[in-house]
């Protein structure tokens, strides 16, 4: 099982000041990989910059750039591409050890007057493959309402959004975990979709957390941001089996995890399977099977699936590392 270090900050900026860094975090293990997340304001005009140094028993890394952040859609929100040497590199939205690390720490660089950050987390891990299922938890189940939002209803939907509405499987796990709680965007906000657009929330959300760089809406933390804009705390973190993700749907939050599958090795799920494919993990059945939320249904009403444990913390924590956007009210 992979060994796993958490640690959320509430950032305090002097006046004046435009850069805040974070102390080093010592989790006592050996780190291979690293995903910070923010809760920022970036009105129009502003943003920041998110960068991640660690340290070894022979020395300090550089700093690498983890993305910058703005909420406005015509900001430059992205991703940094081509970050690479001997020690680190940078897959998007996560730093991936050459050899592990001792020690992390994280910066944020304010641009523009008016930015501010409330939340700044970092979740490492050391990488462990995944050991097999947990067992199942004694109890009479649970389940959530969380509403059903396909991002296939949006195929065609905005293309210069990573090709429309069938690769939205973030964007749309967002929104339904906004949704869950009655927060998201305005009939005005929305104006900008236009008629005919069922769950336009969903389009929202795929603009909202599109980065340039990368070309699609799934950058971990850019999702969670976005969805602390609504007046909710969000963050990315690994959790190491169901049992963990029990805790939080029993104080009533759901969660969205990564997850991949190869054909045939999630039953249920697409023919084809999935390199990386986002859900909502709204409840689990009195035997402990995962009931999710799957946007990749073709309708709303097929949205709502039962996977069965040990193939969906397989999917999970094999193929997504354990990885959730966890959403909920401050």
């Amino acid at each position: 099982m992979a060994e796993i270090v958490f640690v959320s900050f509430t950032p305090e900026l002097p006046d004046g000041e435009r850069s805040w860094t974070s102390p080093w975090i010592e989790p006592g293990f050996g780190v291979v990989d690293v995903v910070p997340s923010w809760n920022a304001v970036t009105p129009p005009g502003s943003w920041l910059d998110v960068g991640v140094q660690c340290s070894d028993g022979a020395g300090e890394t550089r700093w690498y750039q983890l993305g910058r952040w703005c909420s406005d859609h015509r900001g430059e929100r992205t991703s940094i591409a081509g970050q690479a040497d001997s020690q680190a590199r940078v897959d998007v939205d996560t730093l991936i050890a050459g050899a592990a690390f001792d020690a992390i720490r994280v910066r944020i660089e304010l641009g523009g007057e008016s930015a501010s950050v409330s939340l700044v987390t970092v979740v490492a891990s050391s990488g462990t493959p995944y050991s097999g299922a947990s067992e199942p938890p004694l109890g009479d189940g649970i389940e959530l309402a969380v509403p059903p939002y396909s991002q296939r209803l949006h195929a065609g939907h905005f293309p210069e959004f990573d090709g429309g509405g069938a690769s939205w499987c973030s964007a749309a796990s967002t929104a339904m975990l906004v949704a869950s709680w009655g927060r998201g965007p305005t009939r005005e906000d929305l104006t900008w979709v236009g008629e005919g657009h069922v769950d336009a929330c969903v389009d929202h959300a795929a603009r909202g957390t599109y980065d340039r760089a990368y070309g699609g809406c799934g950058n971990w933390p850019f999702n969670t941001a976005y969805a602390a804009t609504f007046g909710l705390e969000a963050f990315v973190t690994r959790l190491p089996s169901l049992h963990e993700a029990e805790t939080y749907l029993s104080t009533g939050i759901p969660l969205a995890a990564s997850i991949a599958a190869g054909p045939g090795e999630l039953d249920g799920f697409l023919a084809e399977g999935s390199a990386g494919h986002l859900v909502v993990i709204r409840g689990l059945t009195p035997r402990g099977d995962p009931i999710v939320n799957d946007p990749a249904a073709p309708s709303n009403p097929d949205v709502r699936r039962v996977y069965d444990r040990g193939q969906f913390e397989r999917a999970w924590l094999g193929g997504g590392g354990g990885i959730v956007y966890v959403v909920r009210p401050p």
